[in-house]
C-alpha cells in the first residue's frame, strides 16, 4: 500500500488522527489515534483492502494502547 493514497481530509472526518509512511522494504508503518471503533475500521480496511494499487500479504498492528487524549493532530504522509 502506499502512503500517499491516504487520504488525509477523509481519515479526519472519521476523526483518526496520525501519519503513516513507506518504508525502504516497500511496507508501510504508521500511528492511528481516535475513536477505537474508527481505529479498528481502519485496521480492517488496512489488512484487506488497503489503497487501489496495494497488494497486502499480511498486516501486523503493535504497540496498541488506549489513550484518554489524542496526542497527535491532523493525518500526515511522512517522507
Amino acid at each position: 500500500m502506499s502512503a500517499l493514497m491516504l487520504q488525509p481530509i477523509c481519515l479526519n472526518a472519521l476523526g483518526l488522527v496520525g501519519w503513516v509512511r513507506n518504508t525502504y522494504h516497500g511496507t508501510v508503518e504508521g500511528q492511528v489515534q481516535g475513536p477505537a471503533t474508527m481505529v479498528e475500521d481502519m485496521k480492517v480496511w488496512l489488512s484487506k483492502e488497503g489503497s487501489p494499487t496495494s497488494r497486502i500479504t499480511r498486516a501486523s498492528f503493535a504497540d496498541q494502547r488506549t489513550i484518554d487524549t489524542l496526542e497527535l493532530s491532523g493525518f500526515k504522509t511522512r517522507f
